[in-house]
């Protein structure tokens, strides 16, 4: 079964300050709750993406224990969007669109992760009881984070 998070935020930037943050996957790891243990393993000289762009990480989403991610970059618009993907990780699909769109107050980032998990119906009952709260937990803590960096407010 296939699930969807989708969240959106006004930041307080113009677009190349947006870009040049997100579009650089050492900045995830900035953004990312630090119980999560999330470390990015692949050397990046350039910190530009590109399509086609393979970044290896480790990361610990449930009981301290490290899992190997590896994810694709199938898409780039400069300025305005990238995709990534999951090659290799703990769920059977993990594809997650980010798009940035400037307005009169800056630019509203936008998530769109289209996700499923292995297992079937087990993967279903996971997603019930923990995955799904796991996730919204680490989307609210990138809320907050990125609430302090461009918006210059502290959220509880």
């Amino acid at each position: 079964m296939k699930f969807q998070l989708y969240r959106e935020q006004q930041l307080n930037c113009d677009i190349e300050t947006a870009w040049e943050f997100f579009s650089n996957p050492h900045n995830l790891s900035k953004i990312t709750p630090k119980d999560m243990n999330f470390v990015v393993l692949t050397d990046l000289p350039s910190t530009k993406i590109y399509e086609g762009m393979e970044i290896d990480y480790t990361v610990s989403p449930l009981l301290n224990i490290p899992m190997k991610w590896k994810t694709r970059i199938t898409q780039v618009d400069e300025l305005r969007s990238f995709t990534d993907f999951q090659l290799k990780g703990p769920y059977k699909l993990w594809n997650h669109f980010h798009e940035f769109i400037s307005n009169e107050n800056g630019v509203l980032a936008k998530d769109t992760v289209d996700y499923e998990l292995p297992l079937g119906f087990l993967g279903k009952i996971a997603h019930s009881l923990f995955v799904r709260s796991k996730l919204e937990s680490i989307f609210k803590h990138r809320y907050q984070d990125l609430e302090e960096k461009f918006n210059n407010k502290s959220v509880s």
